[in-house]
């Protein structure tokens, strides 16, 4: 599948008021032009760039940046870019059988975490004031997400990237970094099915 990446990302962003905080303009542009070069000339681009690393660069807040919401939809589409080149590359380097294993080893250990109990699915933070996620607002997502997998119920990747939950504290809930690594690996599946 051809992917035009220049209609992925526009060539600027809206900034937010001078008051306001928005991402590093500067550090926006320096990735999404690494970002380019990787995509349109692999062989060439010494650190090649991939869809994890879309999906794992933030940028730092400065007043009068780009609006976030403008360069985290545009960083979606090229994910999902990178996503679908990923694997395009993997089926025509080894055939779709290798793509289908390589999914199914994905989809298996996600789908262990899953069928925990509610409640029981991630650690709690060791901390007893240490942030962390409502429990209900977590297994909630985790029923739609069985329902995604197992019962081929609706549910965007893009409802994934953004789902947000209630605070909790310490024992109350669960460990942020430990939902937040399962969820990336989730929205990695999500964008080589779709």
């Amino acid at each position: 599948m051809e992917v035009d990446i220049r209609r992925q990302i526009p060539a600027s962003f809206q900034r937010v008021e001078r008051g306001k905080y928005g991402y590093n303009a500067k550090q926006v542009d320096q990735f999404l032009k690494r970002a380019r070069v990787s995509f349109e000339a692999p062989s060439t681009e010494p650190h090649k760039i991939g869809s994890i690393d879309v999906r794992a660069v933030s940028f730092d807040p400065v007043k009068g940046g780009y609006d976030a919401s403008d360069v985290d939809a545009a960083l979606d589409r090229l994910e999902d870019a990178f996503a679908r080149r990923e694997r395009d590359e993997l089926i025509e380097a080894q055939g779709e059988e290798a793509w289908l294993r390589q999914i199914g080893r994905l989809s298996s250990i996600l789908r262990g975490r899953l069928h925990r109990p509610d409640g029981e699915r991630f650690r709690r933070p060791a901390g007893k004031k240490a942030r962390a996620y409502n429990i209900d607002d977590v297994d909630g997502l985790c029923h739609e997400l069985i329902g995604y997998l197992e019962e081929d119920q609706p549910l965007s990747v893009d409802s994934v990237r953004r789902a947000v939950f209630r605070q909790a504290k310490g024992q109350d809930g669960y460990e942020e970094t430990q939902v937040d690594a399962f969820l990336d690996r989730v929205v990695e599946l999500m964008a080589a099915i779709d």
